[in-house]
């Protein structure tokens, strides 16, 4: 999804979305029943944690600045879910957030190639579709929301 905007190359060469530490699980990518399955599969003996309607991966216990790499990680190729990672995945380093109530996009500090950029570069690539699959996804798919988080700048109010 963000092949235009982001290469696969400098995604592989960090790896920062798919690690977290004890003070930053809430970020962890919410999976559907089928994701959690192909992982499960891939990876015998990942454990998940089921809210209901979707799954996060159960991280082992952090302290300090002990990191919890998703299972899904393979340190040579990246995700081994291919296209059917998480959604969360899928846009990071956007995230959709609960703002006073409207929902949101947002983007992460973290990811220095998208931060980098002007923020009028990142509405536009926003604005030529991206907003449109992340707004009808997150309302049939309400879970994806995050809380809203300082730390991330707002691009986008979707309503």
């Amino acid at each position: 999804m963000l092949s235009r905007i982001l290469k696969k190359t400098t995604c592989g060469e960090c790896k920062i979305c798919c690690g977290f530490d004890c003070n930053d699980t809430w970020e962890m990518p919410v999976m559907t029943e089928k994701t959690k399955n192909k992982l499960e599969s891939l990876k015998p003996g990942t454990e998940f944690i089921n809210h209901g309607s979707y799954y996060i991966t159960k991280p082992c216990e952090l302290s300090g600045d002990e990191i919890f790499y998703c299972p899904g990680l393979d340190k040579n190729s990246g995700c081994i879910l291919g296209e059917d990672k998480p959604f969360d995945c899928k846009i990071w380093p956007f995230r959709v957030m609960n703002f006073n109530g409207s929902t949101v996009i947002t983007v992460s500090s973290a990811c220095n190639e998208i931060f980098k950029r002007p923020l009028n570069e990142l509405v536009e690539f926003l604005d030529g579709g991206l907003a449109d699959a992340i707004d009808e996804y997150s309302a049939e798919n309400p879970e994806i929301i995050k809380d809203y988080d300082p730390s991330y700048q707002i691009l986008k109010i979707l309503d």
